[in-house]
């Protein structure tokens, strides 16, 4: 088994300052662009950054009269919770993000204006009110005066799709289940047009991405030994226990997670995948024409179905949450979800008929 490190944790959720001097307009559009923001789908958080502090309880209520004991306070109230914690020093805006990346598809910053990272949007009071040097560049610089909502609306639209294909993807490729229905016989090590299916399958997934890992446990064919090989996440059964390990070892990477009994699988069905890649999206968990389920053993899922995945028992239990599509793939890429479970699949692939088809995928010899 390989031994490769944990790759960095880092985030790659947009993060779009919102930067002034006092009285420049911050927070009347950040008012404004949280409705905008939410009525296309997405989930929004703000950063707030205040130099004279933060009031965030009214004095004298009980959870103000705890906080000021010593004690840090949660409250909680019907469709809210707020945390307030004594803080002695500054937590870096970086921290933040990425403690807040896994659960948002944008995130407003107000203020920072001198704080690295995030793109910023600089708000004039006046024509000579331009951004000082210290806070670098800026994306878009708007006077008093401007249509600030429609400008930064009309930013926001070009901007974000693009922000939101930079992360990183890579392909998962399941394999190491019982192989039961196929007599024992390990299904990714059977060969299909001279190498074996998993090979097929690693090399569809590198048409699409550099960044090939395998997940499970089984001999590995000698060309594909120099790939990273994850074991399953400990006390998790199924393709569950492969996918989590994948999430867990890269936390900000969108994944194409690929079964082992996937043979017919080509290029174009993975483009498809990532082609349906949008802000607001968290995963794409294809529905073929006629079937029961889902097919979650050929699906895309960005970084923030994490959290999804670790309260589900099974892949396909996920076509239930938000923020989850499941289209039909157009009808000349369907055959990649076709799996091969039995001997008598293996022989029809083997000898193809114009009637004969192989059954759609399953979780179950995974």
């Amino acid at each position: 088994m390989s031994a490769n490190p944990q790759p960095p944790c880092s985030t790659n959720t947009p993060v779009l300052a919102l930067c002034g001097f006092c009285d420049s307009g911050k927070t009347t559009l950040v008012e404004q662009l949280i409705p905008w923001l939410i009525g296309k789908g997405l989930k929004v958080a703000v950063v707030k950054h205040d130099a004279h502090g933060l009031i965030l309880d009214k004095e004298g209520k009980d959870t103000d009269r705890f906080f000021k004991a010593g004690a840090d306070v949660i409250g909680n109230g019907p469709g809210q919770r707020f945390t307030r914690k004594h803080q002695q020093d500054t937590t870096p805006l970086h921290m933040i993000v990425n403690k807040h990346a896994p659960f948002y598809d944008l995130i407003l910053v107000e203020g920072h204006k001198q704080t690295p990272g995030p793109g910023k949007i600089w708000l004039k009071r006046d024509s000579n009110d331009n951004p000082p040097k210290e806070v670098g560049k800026t994306l878009l610089t708007l006077e008093f005066e401007d249509k600030r909502m429609d400008a930064v609306t009309a930013f926001i639209e070009q901007w974000l799709p693009e922000q939101w294909l930079k992360t990183p993807v890579y392909a998962g490729i399941l394999f190491g289940g019982k192989s039961s229905r196929m007599n024992g016989t390990p299904k990714h090590l059977i060969k299909h047009q001279g190498q074996t299916w998993i090979e097929n399958i690693v090399q569809a997934a590198r048409t699409v991405t550099d960044n090939v890992v395998l997940l499970g446990a089984g001999d590995i064919p000698a060309s594909l030994r120099e790939l990273p090989i994850l074991p399953d996440a400990p006390g998790v059964k199924g393709p569950m226990a492969g996918m989590r390990s994948a999430m867990n070892w890269n936390r900000s990477a969108t994944w194409l997670f690929i079964a082992c009994d996937l043979p017919c699988i080509e290029p174009e069905a993975l483009e498809w995948l990532l082609s349906t890649r949008a802000p607001g999206v968290w995963a794409t968990v294809p529905r073929l024409p006629d079937a029961k389920g889902v097919e979650p053993l050929l699906a895309h899922y960005d970084f923030r179905a994490r959290y999804l995945l670790e309260n589900l028992a099974r892949p396909c239990d996920i076509a239930d949450a938000d923020k989850i599509t499941t289209p039909a793939p157009p009808e000349n890429i369907q055959s990649a979800w076709q799996n091969i479970n039995t001997p008598d699949d293996l022989d029809r692939l083997s000898h193809p008929t114009p009637s004969s088809s192989s059954p759609l995928l399953s979780e179950q010899d995974v």
